[in-house]
């Protein structure tokens, strides 16, 4: 709800030049009760002068005479005054100067990870100029080799609905287009919330990685076998007949 101009002030006004209740010029100001009660007493807003509300156009003297023979009757801002002379805004947004800093970072992490976004779309998102876009984009930005990619969402300079609405405007105008896209462009072009819900593609296991391809070849040892006949295993162990040598040693000594 909108709250009129210097709620204090106006609190302190309508209590001393009025007889509605606190109640109604706590909902009036947005203010509590008590606190409008202490100003009455003289405990809150010492030296605070009042603010007329029926002279600056921020309320009627029929709705005053209205809420002081009615106490359920609540009162009606007539002209919300901080919003007078607003428009909605367009271009980039402002950036604080805070955080201006981080927008290189940020940007370099959009055209990274979602290089399907306009550079009208990025402008809007971080609050920045088409030509710093450009630099990043053909990474001839004076200070490219100290920038590292950061999402926007995580420095605070946009909201995370924001981005998931830019990338599904992305997917759309790839699929009116009718272009053929990767499964990397077709990952990216997901909301936030769609890429969290995808389930996990199947790995190989890092230690059998590789042996996708490998066989024992099972039917290769039956034909191994016929041609060529296993060894037994005493064979290994057979040794020349021995003895040879003592006899020729013994007919020499005869």
């Amino acid at each position: 709800m909108a709250k009129p101009l210097m709620a204090k002030a106006t609190a302190v006004w309508l209590v001393d030049n009025t007889t509605i209740s606190f109640k109604q010029i706590a909902d009036f100001v947005g203010l509590h009760e008590l606190e409008v009660q202490g100003i009455a007493d003289g405990d809150v807003a010492q030296g605070v002068k009042g603010f007329d509300p029926v002279a600056n156009n921020q309320l009627t003297q029929e709705e005053i005479t209205a809420a002081e023979g009615n106490p359920l009757h609540k009162l009606k801002l007539k002209i919300y005054a901080a919003a007078a002379g607003e428009e909605k805004r367009r271009g980039p947004r402002y950036t604080p100067l805070s955080k201006r800093q981080d927008r290189p970072a940020s940007i370099y992490w959009l055209v990274k990870f979602h290089p399907e976004l306009a550079d009208s779309q990025i402008s809007k998102l971080v609050g920045t100029t088409k030509p710093t876009i450009q630099a990043i984009r053909e990474r001839t930005h004076w200070n490219i080799a100290n920038i590292q990619p950061i999402d926007p969402v995580a420095l605070g300079l946009c909201k995370q609905s924001e981005l998931d609405q830019a990338v599904q405007k992305a997917a759309a105008k790839k699929a009116a287009e009718g272009g053929v896209m990767s499964d990397d462009e077709r990952r990216k072009l997901v909301s936030t919330e769609q890429s969290l819900g995808m389930e996990a593609e199947p790995k190989i296991p890092g230690s059998i990685e590789g042996l996708e391809t490998f066989t024992l070849g099972g039917g290769d040892e039956n034909q191994r076998s016929e041609e060529q006949p296993v060894a037994d295993a005493d064979s290994f162990f057979n040794l020349p007949a021995g003895g040879g040598d003592e006899d020729e040693e013994d007919d020499q000594k005869a």
